[in-house]
């Protein structure tokens, strides 16, 4: 991990807005650009090495047209704007930065310029005098690669525009313009290349899913005297049928995909106390990977949801280490690899014969699927949820009973995850539900902070990287300020953030900005919702 940054701005919600631009003050924050090893195993044709001149000047207006013809939404936001500045105080990196570029209307405003120069009547006409600019080589490399790899694509901002302009969604198109002419970062496609060859981000083979599995419910039988039952599905064909695609692209990871195959064979014979291995299963449950590796307690949580379930009601359900992955990295650079990584969920639920797939607790994961799973797909033979809507369901039902005591050592407020928020608001209310439920002292952040109007954790978008860690904790101040006074009003000491990014993020913005218990002067603990629905949740009997 790279240095962790000084402190250099104060958290504080009385003055958070009180800001006012430094030009190019974000412009020294750039990400790593992506290698060759894993731009080949993108879905999207991205040249390697990138492109130059008026070759890459070329392909990325090229690629502009096309959008612009293809989403309506790229043309009608780039057409509509009358830049009356409504959205520039919302966006948390401008109230961290102050920089104007990293305002919704002024970041947007660098793709507009050129767009207007060359697909309107004005701009090829009068060019300047029309608001026009000419593309060039350094126009792609200090401005657009910088400042489109400065949003979060969390759409904030969306929401106090009047006209109601998606600027995630010019993001989106800008970065897709860019990796035609092979300007990627190196995080994004390495995360995306990790999941079609293991089927998760952080590349975790199958062999260690089903012992990290093995293992939780192990250490719950040891603390608790709970026995769990973790089934796993798992259908060796599916792995030899996308082994094929990587091989094609890449034959020199023919090791790594054979060493795959052979421990599913070792997985298959192997004999578990707590984990059974099964070919079918009506319920899919897709985890973000983080969930198996840093955020465990939200994975024992969920475990515990389905027994509790269990002894009431027959259910029948998996985990797969095929697809072992909610998250979709493919949402932070184009629609082919969106399409690519949901397959596997896609193929993997129709060979096990689910009726449903439950995803985890995932921000950006659940946009993916509740914006694009359908569209792209359809028609599907399943139909998919939300963990939060799956809990809230049975302890609705009477199902989970949950004994809200066993969390009173914490004092609860909530982040909710922009995707949540802002794709599907309905998750904001089960969430609530969920966690009023399982703790006794919750309290709300401000108003104006949480629901369809909460701030980013500043760490979705592809921008989990350590390179830009000082740009992270910046863009961070609005959501600290507001759990800052939480925390001094209240005594919060447990920050809820059902969304893997958001708790990787999270712990790193309180540490920075030294977001601290006020009895024992420790920080504050970030974690799952469910990892107070599995402290709180009741069996009936001894399992």
């Amino acid at each position: 991990m790279a240095e962790f940054p000084k402190k250099i701005v104060e958290p504080n919600i009385e003055t958070l807005y009180n800001v006012s631009p430094i030009p190019g003050a974000a412009s020294k924050y750039e990400c790593h650009r992506g290698h060759e090893k894993a731009i080949k195993l993108m879905s999207y044709p991205i040249p390697y090495p990138p492109l130059k001149g008026e070759e890459a000047i070329k392909r990325v207006l090229n690629r502009l047209k096309e959008l612009a013809n293809e989403r309506r939404s790229v043309r009608m936001f780039m057409e509509i704007c009358v830049r009356c500045g409504a959205c520039i105080k919302q966006c948390h990196f401008y109230l961290g930065t102050q920089d104007p570029n990293n305002t919704p209307v002024g970041r947007a405003e660098l793709l507009r310029k050129i767009y207007r120069r060359y697909f309107s009547i004005g701009g090829k006409l009068f060019k300047g005098l029309a608001g026009a600019k000419e593309l060039t080589e350094k126009v792609l490399n200090e401005e657009w690669y910088k400042y489109f790899y400065q949003c979060t694509e969390c759409r904030r901002c969306s929401m106090f525009c009047p006209f109601g302009i998606d600027t995630a969604e010019v993001t989106m198109a800008a970065r897709e313009a860019l990796a035609s002419a092979g300007l990627v970062t190196k995080y994004i496609t390495e995360v995306i290349a990790k999941v079609y060859i293991y089927g998760n981000n952080l590349g975790i083979p199958p062999k260690a899913f089903v012992d990290s599995l093995e293992f939780f419910a192990a250490d719950v039988q040891d603390l608790e005297g709970i026995t769990l039952k973790v089934p796993v599905v798992i259908n060796k064909d599916l792995y030899e049928e996308f082994a094929q695609k990587v091989l094609a692209k890449s034959p020199e990871l023919k090791q790594d995909v054979e060493r795959i195959l052979k421990e599913i064979d070792e997985v298959r014979s192997k004999s578990y106390e707590f984990v059974e291995i099964k070919d079918k299963a009506e319920i899919l449950y897709v985890p973000p990977s983080a969930d198996l590796f840093t955020n465990v307690d939200t994975t024992i949580g969920v475990i515990k949801v389905f027994n509790a379930v269990a002894e009431k009601k027959k259910i029948d359900w998996a985990f797969s280490p095929f697809a072992s992955e909610a998250a979709v990295f493919g949402l932070f650079l184009d629609y082919m690899d969106i399409k690519d990584i949901q397959y596997r969920i896609v193929r993997q639920a129709e060979k096990m014969n689910a009726k449903y797939v439950v995803f985890g607790e995932c921000g950006h994961a659940w946009r993916a699927y509740y914006n694009f799973l359908e569209a792209l797909h359809k028609p599907l033979s399943f139909k998919f949820i939300h963990i939060l809507e799956f809990t809230r369901d049975f302890i609705e039902r009477g199902v989970i009973r949950l004994d809200k005591s066993k969390n009173d050592e914490y004092i609860v407020t909530l982040h909710d995850p922009c995707n949540y928020a802002r794709a599907s608001p309905k998750l904001i209310y089960d969430a609530r539900y969920v966690l009023k439920a399982a703790v006794n002292n919750f309290y709300e952040m401000r108003e104006d902070t949480i629901k369809e109007k909460t701030f980013c954790c500043s760490g979705g978008g592809g921008l989990l990287t350590d390179e830009i860690m000082e740009l992270r904790m910046l863009g961070a101040k609005p959501r600290a300020s507001a759990l800052k006074e939480v925390i001094d009003k209240y005594g919060v000491n447990y920050l809820a953030a059902p969304c893997a990014i958001d708790k990787a993020q999270l712990p790193l913005v309180v540490q920075y900005y030294e977001l601290k218990n006020k009895k024992t002067g420790e920080l504050i603990k970030v974690g799952g919702i469910h990892d107070l629905v599995g402290r709180a949740i009741i069996f009936e009997k001894q399992r």
